[in-house]
């Protein structure tokens, strides 16, 4: 097959813009350079072209736009949720969150920890699945919030934050979910989820870098990190017009294809997947078992270190990752495989192949004839 382009399956880590996303942030770079709080014309074109996208990113969400901060990055709005839960009430200074979350939340909370923060850090069984009668029994009187991620960016373990959420909501405590990974991979529609916090990034979902969003439910009021009267007075500085308008067509997208790319991402996965393990047996399937997002492979070959496998996968133009992209390239193993049980070797042969609406049947072929062709003389190396 033609090698001009690489085939991209790193697509958790971040997404190549959609074309009908490049298109529309262009047009709004070259004609929309308003300040969206300026009074004049010029500034009240860049405020619509905001709220269109505001109502979009609802949309997508099954949200009022009222309930959309379009912050910098999911980072932000992890911050914003964590930090502004803790805030609102000073006597209630314990999170309660699991052992498998993105690096923006676990190193907030680590900190958090060292300045008198009580944290409780929910386990998960060998398939990435958190203990909810633990989680429950870790909710205190003192409890500002309960954190769980939507969908894990590694395994792409899809967790059960609907009954998370309820058991926070029974206790009158707040509940955040980073759904960085699920938007855009699974239904969303918050006006059935009790969560009463989301956090997504635009360039998870085929928009921009830079851009993000916190859902906050009506009702819930929470300080902002940043000061201004933007946002509501949620979230101040200028507003990123581009990116935002950039994430109102990919939230639109999403929302239109989301059926169709789970349906044809699904078929892909399980195509790589089979023919991986039919041609190496020995090799295991991170989270296999339990609700998966439709995209993402995590799968180890043995205790064969996964750095080997991405740098020559790298030189025949094939771009895969070893997990959170917040934590690769390091020769440290991941904390989501190690709280799963695993060793410290088998969480450093863990590769993962995450995939998107632009992925092909070809591609796949060609993953099934480069990875074994990998992967065998390194595994007879290794017996």
């Amino acid at each position: 097959m033609n090698l001009v382009a690489p085939i991209y399956v790193d697509n958790n880590a971040t997404t190549p813009l959609a074309p009908e996303v490049l298109s529309a942030m262009c047009a709004c770079l070259a004609d929309c350079y308003g300040n969206p709080s300026s009074q004049h014309h010029v500034g009240a074109a860049a405020k619509q072209r905001v709220m269109d996208a505001r109502a979009k990113v609802a949309a997508l969400l099954g949200a009022s736009p009222a309930e959309i901060v379009f912050t910098a990055s999911a980072t932000e709005s992890n911050h914003l949720a964590i930090l502004g839960a803790l805030a609102r009430d000073p006597s209630r200074r314990h999170v309660v969150t699991t052992a498998v979350e993105h690096p923006s939340t676990q190193m907030l909370l680590a900190h958090l920890a060292q300045e008198g923060v009580s944290v409780s850090v929910i386990g998960v069984d060998d398939k990435g699945w958190p203990d909810l009668s633990a989680l429950e029994a870790a909710i205190t009187p003192r409890t500002a919030l309960v954190s769980m991620m939507w969908a894990n960016n590694e395994t792409g373990v899809v967790l059960p934050v609907a009954e998370a959420a309820q058991i926070a909501a029974d206790r009158g405590v707040l509940f955040h979910t980073d759904a960085v990974q699920a938007v855009g991979r699974v239904p969303v529609n918050m006006h059935h989820m009790p969560a009463d916090l989301l956090s997504l990034s635009g360039h998870k979902l085929h928009a921009a870098k830079g851009v993000g969003v916190l859902f906050i439910r009506k009702g819930c009021q929470l300080p902002p990190l940043l000061w201004g009267h933007q946002e509501r007075g949620r979230r101040g500085g200028t507003e990123n017009v581009a990116a935002i308008v950039g994430l109102g067509v990919a939230a639109e997208l999403a929302l239109e294809n989301l059926e169709q790319d789970v349906q044809v991402m699904t078929a892909l996965r399980n195509q790589l997947e089979q023919g991986l393990l039919q041609q190496m047996p020995f090799a295991h399937v991170n989270g296999d078992g339990v609700p998966r997002l439709a995209n993402t492979c995590n799968i180890r070959f043995g205790d064969i270190d996964a750095e080997i496998i991405l740098n020559k996968l790298d030189k025949t133009n094939i771009c895969a990752s070893s997990g959170s992209a917040c934590t690769a390239g390091g020769t440290e193993p991941s904390q989501v495989l190690l709280s799963m049980g695993q060793t410290r070797a088998a969480a450093l042969a863990a590769v993962r192949f995450s995939l998107s609406r632009y992925n092909t049947e070809e591609e796949i072929a060609y993953l099934l004839k480069v990875v074994p062709e990998i992967v065998r003389p390194l595994a007879r190396m290794a017996a």
